[in-house]
């Protein structure tokens, strides 16, 4: 992470680097207004972790780029980042300052106590169960479309505790007949890649896969509160980040790895890859939350949000840490790239 950064200050000027590091929200977690057509398959050097300053540049200048990469950085929003527990770079490196507003659920007083529930459920293989309660979304930490914190709550529901895997999108595709990912050569499985998160997949994709196999997309409140539990937690292992236990730009990562290589990552209902691998589609709008009042042009419903970050290095966009469980990143639903994958819910 250090290197990156060392790499953008010397090949960007002062003002540029400031932009690359410490960009308003509009731009830090990436977003579409358009693409019209479906030729969205990301292919270009904006997703090549090797080439951040190039992306930098061409997210604007280039019509391929721009089909995924649009808007405008504004200086106006100060910087979200400056002296901040989740900047890479601080010397405290997030350990959780606590929001000077409690978490509030709209419309009702904050609860006394925010213990799971104990609830029984007949088990399905691979998933876990996330029973009905309450539980802490959002953050006043950081960006602006991720606050304010605040207490949401969710139905029961069984979520997958693996991302969908190449193997098991091929059955579907086989099913099917639906084309292959772009990144299967002849429309085969590359080797030894079963068992990564499948990727260059659209958010349709990801919900015609899920209906076909008898489920469906989770919520982005049932996938938050899967990812931290009821408390809260930045990340899904706790508060503290730690290098080794996602699979995360900032130890160089260049790809996808094997689902659930990080097994002291996993969540408080033992999900795994919550954080890191790849990005995961999810069945919400990008609106804003409950009680934030802050305008954003690219709020609607022409955009889906995914969650949980990926290996990719998104600095070069300004976004910052991806892996807390509140980040939020949007994108047309026709988009695809190497870092946005899946995974399912189902209801009782």
């Amino acid at each position: 992470m250090k290197n990156s950064i060392a790499v953008i200050k010397k090949l960007l000027p002062l003002g540029a680097f400031w932009l690359v590091v410490n960009a308003a929200p509009v731009l830090a977690i990436e977003g579409t207004s358009g693409a019209k057509d479906l030729k969205t398959t990301c292919q270009t050097s904006c997703h090549q972790a090797e080439n951040l300053i190039k992306a930098h540049r061409q997210k604007t200048t280039q019509e391929k780029c721009r089909v995924c990469h649009v808007g405008e950085i504004s200086e106006k929003s100060g910087n979200p980042f400056k002296r901040h527990p989740l900047t890479p770079d601080n010397p405290h490196l997030n350990r959780r300052v606590r929001s000077p507003r409690p978490p509030q659920l709209i419309a009702r007083p904050v609860v006394a106590s925010l213990k799971k529930p104990s609830q029984k459920a007949p088990p399905i293989a691979s998933m876990a169960h996330v029973p009905a309660g309450e539980f802490i979304m959002g953050s006043n930490e950081r960006w602006d479309d991720e606050s304010p914190e605040h207490i949401s709550s969710t139905g029961a529901f069984y979520i997958d505790l693996y991302e969908v895997t190449n193997s098991d999108y091929k059955k579907f595709k086989d099913a099917t007949q639906r084309p292959a990912p772009f990144h299967w050569p002849n429309g085969e499985i590359a080797r030894d890649q079963d068992n990564h998160p499948v990727v260059y997949v659209s958010w349709f994709d990801a919900r015609d896969y899920c209906q076909w196999n008898g489920k469906r997309l989770p919520t982005e409140q049932e996938w938050e509160k899967a990812a931290r539990g009821v408390a809260g937690d930045i990340y899904p292992w706790g508060n503290i980040w730690s290098l080794d236990k996602s699979n995360n730009p900032y130890k160089h990562s260049t790809g996808t790895e094997p689902v659930g290589n990080y097994a002291n990552g996993k969540s408080p209902y033992g999900l795994l890859d919550m954080s890191g691998n790849v990005w995961e589609w999810v069945d919400s709008y990008y609106l804003p939350h409950p009680g934030n009042t802050i305008a954003k042009a690219e709020y609607g419903t022409d955009k889906r949000i995914l969650k949980g970050g990926s290996w990719f290095d998104c600095l070069s966009y300004g976004c910052g840490l991806s892996a807390p469980t509140f980040n939020r990143s949007f994108f047309n639903p026709e988009v695809k790239n190497n870092s946005f994958g899946f995974r399912c819910a189902k209801s009782p």
